[in-house]
């Protein structure tokens, strides 16, 4: 009797066994899927890394845009220089969705014939705030823009000159971005308004400080700038005033008005869904 009550209990265990087993099994959750790269063929990403002296100890990854036509050609080319570069190529790197620049650039040359060559220049993860913003914030500190576009307009822009055949003078250099990324190049482009000619500050974060007043008022006057200024209805209840605020002053302090546009779109969100969608006609005025 006590082989027979053994050999039932051992029966039990490897059948309850069998069925734990299975049940783990079944319930294992699936894989999630890997982003798969976005980037079109004519991006790439320097071997060379950039640590920008006094701005903090990140090595810079900087990813630039050819034409179509750069490897068949002997042209010179206009340069735009974007912020965010994680966020402007390749749906892998970015954080919410990609600007698809290549592939608007891409395309835009096939219709038109127009090109350009994009740098896009990685942020610093947590030190985005830092390098983005002129001036410091209470509450989210930053202040050391003015170091990072120094960086841009002294180091980066004569790397890439020296390196692509780009077309060096100020009219046919761009600086863009948007959010934090669209403050720190309106305040790039108007520090060195004989580097940067044009600017596309999209989404821009005036918010951030009120030193942007006195700046503009000192700075604001340019003759040969031309400034793109987007702001969406749903990006938060200042982006849209700010913005407004911004061209009223710029125009009173002598920017020309046929150089400036301010557009508003009702339905634009603080994403870069909204900023893919505006690009092409952003440096479509940019460059006429």
């Amino acid at each position: 009797m006590k082989k027979i009550i053994l050999l039932s209990f051992l029966l039990f265990l490897i059948v309850f066994s069998c069925k734990e087993k299975s049940t783990t099994k079944n319930t294992t959750q699936p894989k999630k899927e890997e982003k798969k790269s976005t980037k079109a063929i004519n991006v790439s990403i320097l071997k060379k890394e950039f640590i920008i002296k006094d701005l903090n100890d990140i090595s810079h990854k900087i990813w630039v845009y050819l034409p179509p036509n750069y490897q068949s050609s002997k042209e010179n080319y206009s340069v735009i220089y974007m912020q965010d570069a994680q966020n402007l190529f390749d749906n892998v790197t970015s954080f919410v969705g990609e600007w698809g620049v290549d592939e608007t650039l891409n395309e835009h040359y096939k219709k038109t014939g127009n090109s350009f060559i994009v740098v896009g220049v990685e942020n610093g993860g947590e030190k985005r705030i830092e390098e983005y913003t002129p001036w410091k914030h209470k509450k989210y500190g930053g202040g050391k823009g003015a170091i990072y576009v120094d960086f841009l307009a002294k180091e980066l822009k004569p790397f890439i000159d020296a390196n692509y055949r780009t077309k060096t003078d100020a009219k046919n250099t761009a600086i863009i971005g948007s959010s934090l990324g669209g403050l720190i190049s309106f305040y790039g482009g108007l520090k060195y308004p004989d580097i940067f000619g044009n600017i596309g500050a999209l989404s821009t974060s005036f918010w951030f400080s009120d030193n942007v007043i006195d700046f503009v008022k000192e700075n604001g006057n340019q003759q040969n700038t031309k400034l793109f200024l987007l702001v969406g209805g749903k990006e938060g209840d200042s982006m849209v005033p700010d913005t407004k605020n911004i061209f009223n002053l710029l125009i009173e302090t002598g920017f020309p008005k046929e150089n400036i546009v301010k557009k508003i779109v009702p339905k634009g969100e603080h994403n870069e869904a909204f900023w893919k969608s505006e690009f092409l006609e952003v440096i479509t005025f940019l460059y006429n």
